[in-house]
């Protein structure tokens, strides 16, 4: 993680990802027929990589809590701590970001649609989960109590975003009665977003790794020095 190659990579990527992101000419048939997306479409290479970031980061977040309770240890903690925290805040952006594009292509930022709705309370879980952890103080016991409810929630964002909404109607594209957009998911995605789209996700993934690691850094030194005061 001391190298730097990857942390150049995360910084070369999202200005691709920026400027090729305002300035590629979108697909007709994506951004006009049979769709009222139009110029918002570029919102596509923000909003959607921000969310495969943040199952990325919950991810490896999720890892090292399993790897806590099979052999507890501070450092393990600390970076299941971290990555849930970046995962956290990328997830908050992707809301926003998805609010933003629903007022252009729904009429409001938002709609209680059932994807919208599954984000928000997934992400309402992670933050229940720092509540839980500030209001233990032995390290020991807050680390397996985080742990197991930090695999709890992994398990509940999961069918929250993924599986929920798409059993249900719903205006987000993937849903229930959606019919989504054309060239904008899985093998339909059109080529010339898709060269954009997943150096986007690499991108925004490295960043919050690169996040990760000063915040795991942060941790480890606050808790020497109260190491050291209590001493």
């Amino acid at each position: 993680m001391r190298q730097y190659w990857w942390k150049i990579l995360s910084i070369a990527l999202l200005l691709y990802t920026f400027i090729a992101g305002f300035l590629v000419e979108l697909p007709h048939k994506v951004a006009y027929e049979d769709s009222n997306l139009y110029e918002s479409m570029r919102n596509f290479f923000f909003h959607v990589p921000m969310w495969f970031g943040q199952l990325i980061l919950i991810t490896v977040s999720l890892v090292y809590s399993i790897k806590y309770l099979r052999k507890p240890n501070a450092t393990t903690d600390y970076y299941a701590l971290s990555f849930a925290q970046t995962g956290t805040v990328m997830g908050c952006l992707g809301l926003i970001t998805g609010a933003i594009w629903a007022n252009y292509t729904w009429g409001a930022p938002w709609n209680n649609d059932p994807k919208q709705l599954g984000a928000a309370v997934a992400l309402l879980i992670y933050l229940a989960y720092f509540v839980l952890r500030s209001s233990i103080t032995d390290m020991d016991k807050r680390g397996r109590i985080a742990a197991v409810y930090n695999i709890f929630a992994y398990f509940i964002y999961i069918p929250m975003i993924m599986i929920l909404p798409r059993l249900v109607e719903s205006l987000h594209p993937g849903g229930k009665g959606s019919e989504g957009n054309p060239g904008m998911g899985g093998n339909s995605l059109d080529p010339s977003m898709r060269i954009i789209f997943w150096p986007a996700v690499i991108g925004w993934t490295l960043l919050g790794v690169w996040i990760s690691t000063l915040r795991i850094r942060v941790n480890i030194l606050e808790e020497k020095k109260h190491e050291a005061s209590m001493s």
